[in-house]
């Protein structure tokens, strides 16, 4: 079966392959058994439902993604994210008031196949039995391309045998998050213990997500969070946070977009004294 996905939008994460559309109706010669429309994020779905009315005229249309609030299934490699990104698990125990994961996947992890790939973006990997975690290392050890972890990885989750993995596979990069005042401890706990394990700052291993922008959030505190995660041992990573309703100001857009780039923050804070 021939099936052509379409995505409102071109992300990082976007497929490439030849049956892949980016933002665009159904060209001449176009033909497919079905057609998917992904969404990832709320404020393209009226753009995703013109896009299915458009390609509905070539074959069956059905949309799904992220934004849609579906329960994702087993993960298909090379699906509706590039080849190389992996999802082994879904789902999260916790209940951030921000984060939608919880109420799509379920507050219970489910562990999936798992299939190969370089770039981890399970919900909350840490959060899984041992005996998968185990066998999601033993597959990331088998590839040929640096690891990363860019799904993210909590760090009150994180134990020792944790790190006794991540010191074996190396790998070129691992975000964890630095989202609410509670994360604050945890971070600085599992930022001590990887730079103990050779994991330090200079090597920009170690990064964090740091969510800035909503409701009451002012640039001098999110500022002041950013900053913490370098004094705890990651390179922060702005991300900007979105309600799905109403867009963000260009002020707080401008300010993501210079704490999402390494190295104008080291940059940053060796002006400011804080290596």
């Amino acid at each position: 079966m021939k099936i052509i996905r379409v995505f409102p939008r071109k992300t990082r994460l976007t497929p490439d392959d030849e049956n892949v559309r980016v933002a665009c109706e159904p060209g001449f010669f176009d033909e497919a058994d079905e057609v998917h429309v992904s969404v990832l994020f709320e404020e393209d779905l009226q753009k995703a439902e013109r896009l299915a009315k458009a390609w509905s005229k070539i074959a069956p249309v059905r949309i799904g993604g992220v934004a849609t609030g579906a329960r994702g299934g087993d993960f298909v490699p090379g699906m509706y994210v590039k080849q190389g990104a992996v999802i082994t698990s879904r789902g999260c125990p916790n209940r951030c008031w921000f984060c939608s994961v919880w109420k799509r996947e379920g507050n219970e992890i489910r562990e999936l196949p798992i299939t190969d790939g370089w770039n981890v973006l399970d919900d909350n990997l840490l959060r899984c039995s041992e005996k998968h975690v185990r066998n999601v290392f033993a597959m990331l050890h088998r590839q040929s391309v640096p690891v990363q972890f860019t799904g993210g990885l909590e760090a009150a989750a994180l134990q020792d045998w944790h790190i006794d993995l991540l010191v074996k596979l190396q790998p070129k990069q691992m975000f964890f998050a630095y989202d609410t005042p509670n994360d604050w401890e945890a971070l600085q706990y599992a930022g001590k213990k990887l730079n103990r394990a050779g994991f330090t700052l200079a090597s920009r291993i170690l990064r964090s997500y740091c969510l800035i922008g909503y409701c009451n959030d002012t640039f001098d505190l999110a500022e002041k969070r950013l900053r913490d995660c370098w004094q705890a041992g990651f390179v922060p990573m702005a991300m900007l946070y979105r309600d799905g309703k109403n867009e963000p100001t260009r002020d707080w857009k401008r300010f993501s977009r210079v704490w999402a780039r390494p190295a104008i923050i080291a940059s940053k804070m060796k002006e400011n004294c804080y290596e």
